[in-house]
């Protein structure tokens, strides 16, 4: 599994993201645990929910911005989050998504509540290959 750290410095009232992938794959999938992280503790979701996810994009950033603003409007339509996933990526343009999530509905007396997730933005959003594998930055609006 890649890595993903809040970047501080970046947004005062957001939070600020960088996460680390070996490949698209992890990238994607490290992006989705990070977001539900943000939002919940994943140890008090029941993974009871699984959901199957397929994106189009012309370009792999917004690819990206769609699986997260997928994610966000899945837990404001359905309560649901999806701390586990396995994602595949193909394509050079358009980029497609496949994708299966693990998850659960945020039940305000048994999950630990963190932030409310409203948005992705473009606020100093990319995705970028670094030394071989892929780091991506953006900004979540809470």
């Amino acid at each position: 599994m890649g890595t993903w750290r809040v970047i501080e410095d970046v947004a005062l009232a957001d939070c600020a993201l960088e996460v680390d992938g070996h490949d698209l794959p992890d990238l994607f999938e490290t992006a989705a645990e990070a977001l539900a992280q943000i939002m919940v503790d994943p140890s008090t979701v029941p993974l009871v929910t699984k959901r199957a996810i397929a994106l189009e994009a012309e370009t792999l950033d917004l690819l990206l911005y769609d699986w997260i603003s997928e994610l966000i409007f899945l837990k404001d339509r359905d309560r649901d989050v999806f701390p586990r996933c396995r994602v595949a990526i193909e394509g050079d343009g358009p980029v497609r998504l496949k994708a299966r999530v693990s998850g659960g509905p945020i039940d305000p007396a048994l999950s630990a509540l963190r932030a409310d997730a409203k948005a992705v933005t473009f606020h100093r959003f990319g995705v970028e290959r670094c030394h071989g594998a892929w780091r991506a930055r953006f900004v979540i609006d809470i």
